[in-house]
């Protein structure tokens, strides 16, 4: 039997430390939703602009490229193990930029998923062009897929209509990248927004699900379930990052705390729209917890 890394008193909440690529096949839990923020394989000694400050764009060993078949095989490996872990109405959102989502693209399709949409974030706010010799990079795609081709998923269609001003939600989102106020517990180099994963969790699952990130990191994935009454299994192999999971999670036990990022929150019309929100949501049974 797996023992958690980290487990929340209320359940909800769960952390397990590792490659998830060993850990997948220990246990038979089947999720309502996948989303995943594979390495980019972009520590290639190059160099960035962040907060006006010239920085390396080294995040560590996890995200040195050995070559493009070494990127689709390690891609191939997690996805099928992922797929096993999905329920047959169940979808995965994958993060990427053009250095991994054409080959994430190709593997969902020789997977048997049926991608839905390719969703393009367009930051409010990116860091400029070192170089200046290309366009700025202000955007990153994310893969949706649903498991089976002839298995219908779940879409919250009227509420995306309703953050879109009553109009049908398009494919481009633009959100603000990562907040001062979402690294209180510390940082991570990859980290998401939570204005990213609320809409998605949304978007894609009903209350009580249950959701998986093989790719943990600071577990933004999480907190953004949590918030919105779903749960959550993340998985990482660093210690660091998974420390800053669990205080994050500890961090919003506190219902003050919980309100007041809920507040915070971008892609809603006023603060409030959230918190409202999931009050009227029809809390779901899902009798069954996380065994592992």
């Amino acid at each position: 039997m797996l023992k958690p890394y980290f487990k929340s008193e209320d359940k909800n909440f769960y952390l397990l430390k590792g490659d998830c690529k060993e850990l997948l096949p220990q246990f038979e839990h089947k999720f309502d939703m996948v989303f995943a923020d594979p390495p980019y394989f972009l520590s290639n000694n190059g160099l960035s602009i962040h907060s006006g400050e010239i920085v390396s764009v080294n995040k560590g060993a996890w995200d040195k490229s050995e070559g493009f078949d070494f990127i689709n095989d390690f891609n191939r490996t997690w996805l099928k193990l992922v797929r096993e872990k999905l329920k047959d109405n169940g979808t995965i959102w994958i993060s990427g930029t053009y250095h991994n989502i054409f080959s994430i693209g190709q593997l969902l399709q020789e997977l048997d998923f049926k991608i839905l949409n390719v969703i393009t974030w367009e930051k409010n706010n990116p860091p400029p062009n070192f170089s200046c010799r290309f366009f700025t990079h202000s955007a990153e795609l994310i893969i949706w897929a649903r498991k089976k081709e002839k298995v219908p998923h779940y879409y919250n269609y009227e509420l995306m209509k309703q953050l879109n001003g009553n109009k049908q939600m398009k494919d481009v989102w633009k959100l603000p990248a990562i907040a001062k106020w979402e690294k209180s517990c510390g940082k991570h180099p990859t980290q998401k927004p939570l204005s990213v994963l609320t809409r998605i969790i949304l978007a894609s699952t009903k209350p009580g699900a249950w959701i998986l990130d093989p790719f943990a990191g600071s577990s933004t994935t999480g907190i953004a379930a949590n918030l919105a009454n779903r749960r959550f299994l993340g998985i990482d192999m660093e210690t660091e990052f998974l420390e800053i999971s669990k205080n994050r999670k500890l961090e919003i036990e506190n219902p003050k705390i919980a309100l007041e990022y809920k507040q915070k929150i971008s892609g809603f019309e006023t603060k409030n729209q959230l918190q409202m929100y999931l009050e009227e949501e029809t809390q779901e049974s899902y009798s069954k917890d996380l065994e592992l």
